[in-house]
């Protein structure tokens, strides 16, 4: 039930693989390196409930970092690889990390935010040195392999993606129990996904993430292989599933996306029949692209949805989702209350914003506002994370936009997330975004910005093509008024769209106008 117990039977045996390099982590070397680690923050003086924070590429010791300070019963931050300085520096000063840990890749922007994080003691930086950091090989080359005496459970402490303001660290509980305890995600996993230690189990997203850096760590717990892709390739990620006789794996609908827009015979030349589950969550998932992937990959695809809160988890089995096409699942943890705007609970098939009883609490680390802001109004404990959405009848939640992304034209509520629904299955569309923007005589309106599939086509004829095409398939007033095309949308590396970038670039613009 941890990396130490597998390497003291399979030493030798794979625990990462990483997909671009081939370069191979065995469980020997994840053990005796996160034991290594872990001393180091010992020495440093760290104690159980300290925090710790990295950034990191996919790097092959990425899994090493977490693993040595969570049997160090530490909090840990691992930080987005793609963040400018001021935003790195804030994560690293709010989460109060007494040691942070970076890579020469990404040595300028580490290096940038050394006088403002005044709370870091020690600084270690990979396959590398630069100005106010250690060598990490050489301080962890000085201490021994053996685990601590007093390991136990440390935690992770996550930073919300931002995608509706400053991100928030989420701070659980430490259980600081022994090292060997299955935790209640684990559980979950085997329960519903059946994983083993011969599984092979693909990460093709940013490992910071919390599904990714947690999936990894529950599946390391059972001594199965990762193999992790230094970054999403639609194609070269159905290589690695032939390839590594890949058994499970784990999505964003962005992916799905892409790889069904791939050539009919590039998405027929790989052999898959080792890929008994594929699970998928972040975001919601267009119905008629979870159907093509059924129709694809067969009932092997998985739905939950969770938050970095952790105060609730729902899951739809493939025959769950056939059956309420568009469900994001049934409450496994927590229970789902849909409210009005005065925190009524509304009855099945009328949307309002969702909250959850009975899951375990939480709080964002340092606010206290933010924290209250996520519970209900009745004061009742209950908790949310920003989603509108409905139950219906039998229980299961459909989810129809963030609170926060909602338009009001004219009156009338709009969720933009319907539209993008529409528009990104369009062949000429590779990526969406559906937003509200200022306007004196509606209050807003409804603007889609499109990332085209051939740049050349972006125009006015385009335009008008995906203005009629939604309008084909929804209520007028729910489809964008008009259209722009970028080269490419704001998405954070998950695949989560950052929908307030372009709101925001659009409200400064109207205001400058005026």
């Amino acid at each position: 039930m941890h990396p130490g117990a597998v390497a003291a039977e399979s030493p030798d045996k794979p625990a990462v693989v990483m997909a671009g390099s081939g370069r191979v982590v065995t469980y020997r070397e994840l053990d005796e390196e996160s034991n290594r680690l872990a001393r180091v923050f010992r020495a440093a003086g760290l104690e159980p409930g300290d925090h710790i924070a990295f950034m990191l590429e996919n790097h092959p010791l990425f899994l090493v970092v977490a693993w040595a300070a969570h049997r160090s019963g530490l909090y840990y931050t691992p930080i987005s690889s793609r963040l400018r300085s001021e935003e790195l520096a804030y994560i690293v000063d709010d989460c109060e990390a007494r040691v942070f840990i970076s890579s020469a890749a990404l040595a300028e922007v580490a290096v940038s935010v050394t006088g403002r994080t005044p709370k870091v003691g020690l600084r270690l930086m990979m396959d590398g040195v630069a100005p106010g950091f250690g060598s990490y090989e050489e301080a962890v080359a000085a201490h021994p392999a053996t685990p601590l005496d007093d390991q136990c459970h440390g935690a992770d402490m996550l930073y919300s993606s931002g995608t509706t303001g400053r991100p928030k660290g989420v701070k659980p509980p430490l259980r600081l129990a022994p090292l060997d305890t299955p935790g209640p995600l684990l559980q979950l996993i085997q329960a519903l996904f059946r994983p083993s230690a011969d599984s092979v189990y693909l990460s093709p997203a940013p490992l910071y993430h919390a599904a990714p850096l947690r999936y990894c760590m529950s599946f390391q717990r059972l001594g199965a292989t990762i193999v992790v892709m230094e970054r999403f390739d639609p194609e070269q990620a159905l290589a690695l599933i032939e390839r590594h006789r890949v058994t499970h794996s784990q999505w964003v609908p962005t992916m799905f996306i892409k790889m069904l827009k791939l050539p009919d015979a590039a998405r027929a030349r790989y052999d898959l029949s080792s890929h008994a589950c594929a699970v998928h969550a972040a975001a919601p998932c267009p119905v008629p692209v979870k159907e093509r992937m059924l129709g694809w990959w067969g009932p092997i695809v998985h739905e939950y949805y969770a938050g970095t809160e952790g105060n609730c988890f729902l899951y739809a089995s493939p025959q769950d989702w056939l059956a309420h096409k568009g469900t994001v699942g049934r409450p496994l943890l927590g229970h789902p209350h849909v409210l009005d705007e005065d925190g009524d609970e509304l009855p099945p098939g009328r949307d309002g914003t969702v909250y959850f009883s009975g899951g375990p609490r939480f709080e964002y680390h340092g606010d206290p506002g933010k924290t209250r802001a996520a519970q209900d109004p009745g004061g009742r404990g209950w908790t949310t994370l920003g989603d509108i959405g409905h139950l219906d009848e039998d229980g299961f939640l459909y989810l129809t936009d963030r609170r926060s992304y909602m338009i009001i034209s004219g009156g009338v509520n709009v969720y933009p997330q319907e539209a993008e629904n529409v528009l990104a299955v369009h062949p000429k569309v590779a990526d969406v975004a559906v937003f509200g923007v200022p306007d004196e005589e509606m209050g807003e309106t409804v603007k889609a910005v499109v990332q085209p599939a051939d740049p050349a086509e972006a125009g006015p004829e385009l335009a008008a093509e995906l203005i009629e095409y939604c309008r084909a398939h929804l209520a007028a007033y729910k489809c964008p008024r008009t259209v722009d095309f970028r080269d490419e949308l704001p998405r954070h590396p998950t695949g989560k769209l950052l929908k307030r970038l372009l709101r925001e670039e659009y409200r400064r613009d109207v205001t400058r106008e005026r």
